[in-house]
């Protein structure tokens, strides 16, 4: 007999794996996409992840910081897992991403079918045959419901937000986290020994509070969960599970000690900052609404909406007006125990934390916020068109589905390049300051140095309180060899923000391109005092105290270097340059070698090298040392005059000639080279 394709659990089958590969295929686009924003402080400036053995460092991640990551244990472990196995390599931490997405949607599709399937003991949904679906059932057709929920809640472009972005995973784990302490809860109360299901339901609350502050909500959630649902009533609740409604609120202990670690994330959240409580509620009127239209109209979507706010009631009054009916519709509708209710709580109650009172300075708006709010709005969509239209309902769903999905691929699109994706931004939102700072950065990044300045420019007219753009101005200016200006916006910079460790660093830099070394010194032990862990700055303090003669200190600094970024190739070369001046040969060609292993096109490096082997006597490999220096970098005049002199000691005088010859034409002022090339010449031929 062939299959029956219609059996419970043949469907079950199809809709799982209709919703794995879909979700594949929309972000399958996105797996290559570099990494952006803060995804440069939270993975690629952050040494905790570099060492996944050192689990005291990966677990405290920042603490005292406002970066995504600190406070947050669980994200920068993943990230850290992403480095064992890959290094910097982006597609495995996208991958990452796209498979705690999948989960996330697997666990809301069982959450869902189960919910609906109105077995629950208190359900509303159970035995409802009066209702509005068109005589049928909510259980009998709980699968499809599930399916097309979870389906649109996967491949919607608001998503991306929090998928493509790879730092965001915060949100995706916290989400997996949130749902996963839900569904444990659901099959711990249906089963005949619920001890485990409860246990993993706790686990699961637990882990997630290590993942984001929006966790803070699910045992609230899962107490209403349990009062509509399950027991009728919250004082049946509290009397049925008290120990573990004990143990969720337990876990806010947990996220206490974790939020007080991060000193208000750094001054950025919390009621210290300097965004006030009033004018970020208003914000947050308009933004909450923005959100809902952005779940069924996905357009514009914006990456980064900076850190404006609303100051006046007059400007969002209808917004406050329609929130203010659907806060009062919600609670009419949990009094009556209705299933509206729980969804209005689900989308109002997960958006709290982030969308209500309590400031987030660093960004006032943010789709990813959206994530996990926005299954309540896809499966009130579902739900009415079934109610509307019944069974037809599914192939309206799979149609906006499918739109929805090439709408997603078309975003995606959009990530991957830095320089694009904020000129998306600059495009949708030209008033955001800090996006025009990040467009600069992307250009200066591909070369377009004199570009970028418009943009710096642009950024600190409409910021001009924010120490970034003078920094990154500053970085331009001097890729363009205007080093005097330079200095200015590096030092406007300081003044803006005193404990800027980079800006000092550079301001270091900018001296040294200009002669002034004591001022360099001085500011890279600025740069080091803030930061001891700034590897660059060390390394660069090592270059300086070799100049001035402080040969100790200059190997002191750049061992300390080397250890604090063991790839970091010009700190390699720095501290071979010092062990070099200290007569240690062997020790500086392994600091050579180390800098050309990470930076294979470094050419100061092979010309040291070379010199290095030349007072070992190993003149073979000295001569291809100079020779690879000169590969890249053709008019490289210490590199030309080295392998010329050693050709020359090696007897290979024609060869030096030529080598002389073309130094001579590049440079026709040295006359110490036109006495050596004299000299060759005058020899008698061989």
């Amino acid at each position: 007999m062939p299959p029956n394709y219609q059996t419970p659990a043949l469907r079950l089958g199809w809709a799982i794996g209709g919703l794995i590969l879909a979700t594949c295929l929309v972000y399958l686009n996105s797996l290559t996409g570099p990494f952006v924003f803060d995804d440069q402080s939270a993975i690629l400036e952050n040494p905790t992840i570099r060492r996944l053995g050192a689990l005291g460092d990966v677990l405290s991640p920042h603490l005292d910081g406002g970066l995504t990551i600190s406070g947050r244990p669980v994200v920068n472990l993943s990230l850290a897992l992403n480095y064992a196995w890959g290094g910097y390599g982006v597609m495995g931490y996208h991958l990452f991403n796209l498979l705690a997405h999948g989960l996330a949607g697997l666990t809301l599709f069982g959450l869902l079918r189960r919910t609906l399937a109105g077995r629950l003991p208190s359900s509303p949904l159970a035995g409802a045959p009066g209702n509005r679906f068109a005589g049928t059932r909510w259980s009998e057709n709980a699968l499809g419901l599930a399916f097309f929920t979870t389906l649109l809640w996967l491949v919607h472009p608001l998503q991306t937000s929090a998928v493509t972005y790879v730092v965001q995973r915060a949100e995706l784990l916290m989400a997996l986290c949130y749902l996963l302490t839900l569904y444990s809860f659901l099959r711990g109360v249906s089963a005949v020994h619920p001890g485990s299901w409860l246990i993993l339901s706790w686990c699961a609350c637990l882990v997630g509070m290590a993942c984001k502050e929006v966790m803070a909500t699910a045992p609230l959630m899962v107490l209403l969960y349990d009062r509509i649902f399950v027991a009728g009533s919250f004082a049946e609740a509290w009397a049925r599970r008290r120990r573990y409604y004990l143990g969720l609120a337990s876990s806010w202990l947990w996220l206490a000690y974790l939020v007080i670690g991060t000193a208000g994330r750094g001054g950025t959240a919390g009621f210290g900052t300097e965004v006030s409580v009033w004018h970020y509620s208003l914000t947050q009127a308009w933004a909450v609404v923005h959100y809902a239209g952005l779940a069924l109209w996905p357009n514009p979507l914006i990456f980064d909406y900076g850190t404006a706010t609303i100051t006046s009631a007059a400007t969002v009054w209808w917004q406050l007006l329609l929130l203010s009916i659907l806060v009062g519709a919600t609670v009419v509708a949990l009094v009556r125990r209705a299933v509206g209710g729980f969804m209005g709580v689900w989308f109002f109650l997960i958006l709290a934390p982030s969308s209500s009172l309590v400031p987030v300075a660093s960004q006032t708006m943010a789709e990813h916020r959206m994530y996990l709010s926005l299954a309540a709005l896809m499966l009130l969509v579902v739900a009415v068109l079934f109610a509307w239209l019944g069974r037809r309902a599914w192939l309206v769903c799979g149609i906006l589905a499918a739109a929805s999905g090439g709408l997603t691929l078309r975003r995606n699109a959009d990530y991957r390049s830095e320089q694009r994706l904020w000129a998306d931004t600059v495009a949708k939102n030209p008033a955001n300051g800090r996006a025009h700072n990040n467009l600069g950065k992307a250009m200066f990044s591909a070369g377009r140095s004199a570009e970028a300045l418009g943009h710096y420019e642009e950024a600190i007219r409409l910021q001009p309180k924010g120490a970034e753009p003078h920094y990154n101005l500053g970085l331009a200016l001097a890729h363009l060899d205007r080093f005097a200006e330079a200095i200015r916006e590096y030092q406007t910079a300081l003044r803006l923000q005193p404990n800027y460790a980079a800006a000092h660093n550079n301001l270091g830099n900018a001296w040294l391109a200009t002669g002034r070394w004591a001022e360099a010194s001085e500011q890279y032990e600025a740069a080091v005092r803030i930061n001891p862990r700034f590897a660059e700055a060390r390394s660069n303090l090592s270059n300086v105290r070799l100049e001035q003669g402080r040969i100790a200190e200059a190997i002191e600094q750049g061992e300390q270097a080397i250890q604090l970024e063991a790839h970091h190739p010009t700190a390699h070369y720095n501290l071979g340059n010092a062990l070099a001046q200290a007569g240690r040969l062997a020790a500086a060609l392994e600091q050579y070698e180390a800098a050309l292993r990470w930076r294979p096109d470094f050419a100061e490096a092979n010309n040291n090298r070379g010199n290095i082997l030349v007072e070992l006597e190993r003149w073979p490999e000295a001569v291809k040392a100079y020779e690879r220096a000169l590969q890249l970098q053709p008019n490289y005049p210490d590199a030309r005059r080295n392998v010329a002199q050693v050709l020359a000691q090696l007897g290979r005088v024609p060869e030096a000639i030529a080598h002389y010859r073309i130094l001579v034409q590049l440079w026709p002022h040295d006359e110490k080279a036109r006495a050596e090339l004299a000299q060759l010449q005058a020899l008698p031929p061989p």
